[in-house]
């Protein structure tokens, strides 16, 4: 099963999108139908907010008048507060019976949560991937005041209760541009479904890397980086839960302004290496697969120490089974050398832009000649050890 969020601020196309994915065979949870669900005419949920904000807010026939109720709690954030308090354990409580459902129906099934929240909520780390809708505000404000006859004001208003598209842009993995036409919108998200959500599915049901290059391919610095990696901590964070001792972003992608290859490098560290053998196979609920076989490290401050076996340090590796975005995630115990030296060269390129520069010089170098990623990476060692060296004094 893959879990979607799908996301997008009031008149970008999000319903739009949310139906195009039905059509192609998604299991679409709409969190605006659960919301209304869980406060019908009966439910402990409508005498809750009757309870709240008085009888203004039903109307004659003793259903909910979301309308009025708008009007009080997107012009007060205070009191939107205490409606989200009353309703969203509500929602989440039914959201997570429909999910369940879904993949009992259907293990492979693409489950795309529908939640214009999802930003604002703070759990993005849920979804194996976010999609945002995006469209420039004064095109969601005509739909509004247009398409679903509200005033101007009223529209503004909704517009402003939610967060900005630069949070959006932060938390989503896809971004699809709704400003066009329903159908230019629906073709987006017809390629996506094609190229990546069912890839995705299949490979992480399977427990299946997505393919990648097999040689050194170096492209400029990517700022979009930074956010991928935030993203992806935060939802390895969640699955290890307590297991993981530290999770950080390492490797180039991690240091502003260096060419890399287009991967992110995770680094999780476990107290012993039983834990991170087990939660690198527990990261599928973060959108990664185990590697199989043996793993190790060879820890420059091993480097001419004692037998080869002492120089090698056990780890396990997990690895991206979306095709859109390549992931390595090296899942390491607390006593290994290896998880202090990452940290160590991180930082020192970070701060030191002679050494990002040359380091930047080698790989070019390095890539041109080696074809081999292993071989490409051996390559490297003697700088990073120079590096590391001349950082401790």
């Amino acid at each position: 099963m893959l879990f979607v969020g799908l996301t997008g601020g009031v008149g970008a196309g999000k319903s739009t999108a949310a139906s195009a994915l039905r059509d192609l065979g998604a299991v679409v949870v709409d969190a605006d139908a659960i919301a209304r669900e869980v406060v019908a005419p009966g439910t402990p949920g409508l005498a809750a907010v009757v309870a709240e904000f008085g009888g203004g807010v039903l109307r004659p026939d003793g259903s909910l008048d979301r309308p009025a109720l708008g009007r009080v709690v997107f012009a007060d954030p205070q009191r939107r507060r205490v409606l989200e308090a009353i309703t969203h354990p509500r929602v989440l409580e039914r959201t997570e019976q429909l999910v369940a459902d879904a993949v009992r129906d259907d293990p492979a099934a693409v489950v795309v949560h529908d939640i214009p929240l999802l930003v604002e909520l703070g759990r993005t780390d849920r979804y194996h991937l976010v999609l945002a809708v995006l469209a420039d505000e004064e095109v969601r404000l005509r739909r509004l005041v247009e398409g679903r006859v509200m005033d101007d004001d009223d529209a503004r208003a909704r517009v402003a209760a939610q967060c900005g598209d630069d949070a959006r842009r932060a938390a989503a993995d896809v971004l699809l541009d709704g400003s066009g036409t329903p159908e230019e919108l629906a073709e987006q998200v017809r390629e996506l479904w094609v190229g990546r959500l069912r890839p995705y599915e299949e490979n992480l049901r399977r427990g299946v890397r997505a393919a990648r290059p097999d040689h050194p391919v170096l492209v400029p610095p990517d700022p979009a980086w930074a956010a991928a990696g935030e993203r992806l901590v935060a939802r390895v964070s969640r699955a290890a839960g307590e297991r993981a001792l530290d999770v950080q972003h390492i490797g180039s992608t991690a240091v502003p302004g260096l060419l890399a290859k287009d991967c992110i490098d995770l680094q999780v560290v476990c107290p012993d290496l039983a834990t991170a053998r087990e939660v690198a196979v527990d990261l599928r609920a973060a959108g990664l697969v185990a590697g199989e076989g043996e793993w190790w490290d060879e820890p420059l401050s091993r480097r001419g120490q004692g037998s080869a076996d002492y120089r090698r340090v056990p780890k396990a590796m997990a690895f991206d089974a979306d095709p859109g975005r390549r992931v390595n995630c090296h899942v390491r115990d607390a006593t290994n050398p290896e998880a202090r030296e990452v940290l160590a060269f991180r930082d020192t390129l970070r701060a030191d832009p002679h050494a990002r520069e040359a380091y930047a010089l080698l790989k070019r170098g390095l890539a041109a000649k080696h074809r081999d990623l292993e071989a490409y990476a051996a390559a490297k060692t003697e700088f990073i050890a120079e590096v590391l060296e001349r950082s401790r004094h």
